[in-house]
């Protein structure tokens, strides 16, 4: 596909969204240096990167461009081909909801919850924290 994401005047509520999302996005990105540095000290060969921002969008001033992470434009027939290689699928999704089954036992976690090292106010981790009224 040949274009470019081009510079254009828009009405103040449209750039001040925009302003929020770089903001938005200025602050994952820091985020993201974070982890990997985390992964780094781990010895691990592999970095976390935030898409561009043109990626995947259903709404605002990218609405109608197709582009893959890394920002390049592509036409609709390559996002419909690669969308799948990029986006998680029911699949994904399946999976994800099947390990968010609710524990609600004293001294019990939900898979996705480390325990802590400790409890509240230094209470055992078995303590029965929240009472929910029957």
């Amino acid at each position: 596909m040949n274009g470019a994401i081009a510079r254009v005047e828009e009405p103040a509520l449209t750039a001040l969204n925009m302003r929020l999302r770089d903001d938005y996005a200025a602050d994952c990105a820091k985020s993201v240096e974070r982890w990997n540095k985390v992964i780094e000290r781990a010895g691990l060969a592999f970095r976390l990167r935030l898409p561009h921002v043109a990626f995947h969008r259903e709404i605002g001033e990218f609405r109608d461009v197709h582009a893959t992470p890394d920002g390049a434009l592509i036409d609709a027939a390559a996002w419909v081909r690669m969308k799948d290689q990029w986006l998680p699928s029911a699949a994904d999704g399946d999976f994800i909801a099947a390990r968010m089954a609710p524990v609600s036992a004293p001294g019990q976690f939900a898979g996705w919850i480390a325990p802590p090292k400790v409890g509240i106010d230094n209470k055992p981790g078995d303590f029965e924290y929240v009472k929910v009224a029957a």
